[in-house]
């Protein structure tokens, strides 16, 4: 089976093929801030970031004679978790339903449907995406009926990375409790309780820890008067929650290699929010531990931040009490999308229809 997996980030597009479990092309496809500046919101990028797969593909000698086409799932109505197949539904209210359309993901589901539409016996697939929606009915309420809570959160590669956990101790990952952390960007920690995700934080839109990108939880009155003190655009506040918050809000940069290497030439301002990231972060993980009663077979750290070890170790120093920690890092999106296709293209998994 001959599978192509198309990944979209914030700059970048990420592409691989698969023939099978194995990997013969992976590319990682970087846009400049000027190569995005002409586009006014993200969906107006499908095009160009198509055409530079299409190209990439081209170079490598690669014919379009896929099997699957599986995009990374975007921001649509919350669902559950597994592998659906990409209907005019999910395309429409990618495009047109989805109020969160400002993250370069809702990317992967359009892309993928356009390229499998032209290949003949060609399936078009998401899996996993950041809506998934396994919570229990106590996580689901808050404090105004006006507002529930919603998770938005890496559940592709939190799901993968407890697969493959479970795979190293003989075990299923339906048969664990375990705390899974996800260090980006964003910073999603979620409680799967034997195979569901009974609770996570919405790493998107202001709850949680603050991260590289995010501001996580802030003060909901000053937030209220800051809305309403003339002084921003709606536009300009989203943006303070999500891309121009966390870490770059405060020190001018997300790039966690650059900070870490401030802090290590001594910049106070620096490891002071650094080390207030990971006291939220490792607050946010022991209150998981709350709603798994206590009974945790293992923390596992994942995502970008996860190569660090001064990262790691700190969190390991707070949260080591709880259970075993173990980490896992950086992603394992493209080769859990993959192996999502070819276990529906091979009669082991049933696709699920978006609706």
């Amino acid at each position: 089976m001959k599978i192509l997996v198309i990944n979209p980030g914030s700059t970048s597009t990420k592409i691989a093929v698969y023939e099978d479990e194995k990997p013969i092309l992976l590319r990682n496809i970087t846009h400049t801030a000027e190569e995005l500046a002409p586009f006014g919101n993200v969906t107006e990028q499908q095009d160009f970031r198509r055409q530079l797969v299409l190209d990439e593909l081209q170079q490598a000698d690669i014919p379009l004679d896929f099997d699957a086409v599986i995009g990374r799932g975007g921001l649509v109505k919350p669902i559950a978790g597994g592998v659906y197949e990409i209907n005019d539904q999910m395309v429409d209210d990618t495009l047109h339903g989805c109020v969160m359309h400002r993250h370069a993901c809702n990317l992967g589901c359009l892309i993928a449907y356009e390229i499998a539409l032209n290949i003949p016996h060609c399936r078009a697939f998401i899996a996993d995406p950041g809506v998934v929606d396994e919570l229990s009915p106590l996580a689901r309420i808050s404090g105004s009926p006006l507002m529930p809570r919603i998770c938005i959160w890496h559940a592709l590669n939190q799901r993968a990375i407890a697969r493959r956990y479970a795979r190293g101790i003989g075990k299923e990952y339906e048969d664990l409790n375990l705390i899974i952390c996800h260090l980006g960007g964003g910073i999603s920690v979620a409680a799967h309780e034997h195979g569901r995700a009974i609770d996570a934080n919405n790493a998107l839109d202001g709850e949680g820890p603050f991260s590289p990108e995010r501001a996580g939880s802030l003060p909901a009155a000053d937030l209220i008067r800051l809305c309403f003190s003339g002084k921003y655009t709606e536009e300009q506040l989203l943006k303070r929650i999500a891309g121009q918050a966390g870490l770059t809000a405060h020190l001018g940069t997300n790039n966690m290699r650059e900070i870490l290497e401030r802090i290590r030439l001594g910049d106070e301002k620096a490891q002071l929010l650094v080390d207030a990231m990971l006291y939220h972060t490792a607050k946010q993980i022991a209150s998981e531990a709350a709603v798994l009663c206590g009974d945790i077979d293992a923390i596992l750290l994942t995502g970008g931040m996860a190569h660090s070890d001064y990262i790691v170790s700190e969190l390991r120093r707070r949260i080591g009490f709880l259970a075993p920690v173990y980490c896992f890092p950086g992603e394992n999106e493209m080769e859990a999308l993959a192996l999502n296709a070819l276990a529906v293209l091979q009669g082991k998994q049933k696709a699920k229809v978006y609706q």
